[in-house]
């Protein structure tokens, strides 16, 4: 392993503190969900819901897997509550939240509920796939899937994103013409750049370009406004838009259809396994299977997890090249990493395997290093 760059300070007690608390309590809330899968799977629990959800919606068999998947997440989230309480507790004792208890209940609440009408959505098609199409509803319900992907990369940055935040058009005009110059030579029509209202919430700082088509547009947090020269934000946004120079969105719709595919595919095997062999339903259309469909997508989520984590972080670092190309110096990409780490409180050295493991992005210790050897190269 090469020496890190010396301009990247160490990592403070708080900051691994904080990371290792975060990822732990990550891996306990999953333990709990998959565990609850198990649990109603194995006692056959998961029958009582369906009989009570088919005796609430008189035998109406979509009310019925609306109300049995409404009685699942709310059992899974009273069962999580704890956790995620404990997770609002951590921000505030590390002095990285603004939000208030009243706040963080209303977006809990608002969570949920969006939470519900998506997996509604998921869940109805998949059964009415079952259902009418037993032979192939996989590779149906599996295109579905890809549509509604795409349908909702569209309008969450102006459907779901404001439920949560406030936006509005950013007024610094000679910030958004830069930015709208940088987003030009990147082959980017840029929609609008709006200041984002993370400050309410949070004191970490962030950017982002979301969307696709007409709703494509540059998002700039307001603590990131506050803190940053312009020269920073540019840097920060040019490696945003270096994501789009590469089509890493289109390659990750292609990776994740791929992925997808795969994974129902395997749900289609699994529930012929669990009704013809195994006869725990008596068909494949009974939604009291859904736990087991649940264990499959999160078995193969984390069977994959590794691979892709490397393929984001292999993303990452071509964004940063990109950014490093782009701007007129790679000082303010640094300067701006090592703000973003102190303020954020991230990790800037994590072990390997955490990296490995967790990280989609490569550790800041390596993006510094890499600027820096960008820098020296091209001096």
């Amino acid at each position: 392993m090469q020496p890190l760059a010396t301009t990247v300070p160490a990592d403070s007690d708080d900051a691994r503190r904080y990371n290792r608390i975060h990822r732990w309590l990550g891996i306990a809330d999953m333990g709990l969900a998959v565990a609850l899968m198990v649990i109603l799977l194995i006692t056959g629990w998961t029958r009582v819901l369906r009989d009570l959800a088919y005796g609430a919606a008189f035998s109406h068999y979509a009310l019925a897997a609306f109300f049995y998947l409404l009685m699942l997440m709310a059992i899974g989230k009273v069962l999580g509550i704890g956790l995620d309480y404990y997770g609002f507790r951590l921000e505030h004792k590390f002095n990285l939240s603004n939000q208030r208890l009243r706040g963080w209940i209303w977006d809990e609440t608002k969570g949920f509920l969006i939470g519900l009408l998506m997996a509604t959505i998921v869940v109805e098609l998949v059964y009415f796939t079952v259902r009418q199409f037993p032979q192939y509803w996989w590779l149906l319900a599996w295109a579905a899937f890809l549509v509604l992907m795409v349908l909702l990369a569209q309008l969450a940055p102006v459907i779901l994103f404001p439920i949560f935040y406030k936006f509005e058009p950013l007024q610094n005009e000679e910030l958004k013409a830069r930015l709208v110059r940088l987003g030009e030579k990147a082959g980017m029509q840029v929609r609008g750049v709006y200041k984002w209202n993370l400050s309410e919430k949070s004191k970490k700082a962030n950017a982002a370009l979301t969307g696709l088509g007409r709703t494509r547009r540059i998002i700039l947090a307001d603590t990131l406004l506050d803190n940053y020269s312009p020269e920073e934000i540019e840097a920060v946004l040019a490696h945003e838009l270096g994501h789009q120079a590469h089509r890493h969105i289109l390659k990750g719709i292609a990776v994740q259809a791929v992925l997808s595919l795969a994974g129902f595919w395997a749900a289609n095997w699994t529930l012929h396994f669990a009704v013809d062999r195994l006869r725990i339903f008596e068909t494949l259309s009974d939604f009291a299977n859904l736990p087991l469909l649940v264990l499959i997508s999160t078995g193969l989520s984390l069977l994959v997890l590794p691979a892709i984590n490397a393929y984001s972080r292999y993303n990452e670092r071509q964004a940063d090249r990109y950014a490093f190309r782009s701007i007129a110096s790679v000082q303010p990409f640094i300067s701006s990493m090592n703000k973003l780490a102190d303020q954020n409180l991230a990790e800037r050295t994590p072990s390997r395997w955490v990296e490995w493991l967790f990280h989609s992005h490569p550790a800041i210790a390596r993006r510094v290093a890499a600027a820096e050897a960008w820098a020296l190269s091209h001096s």
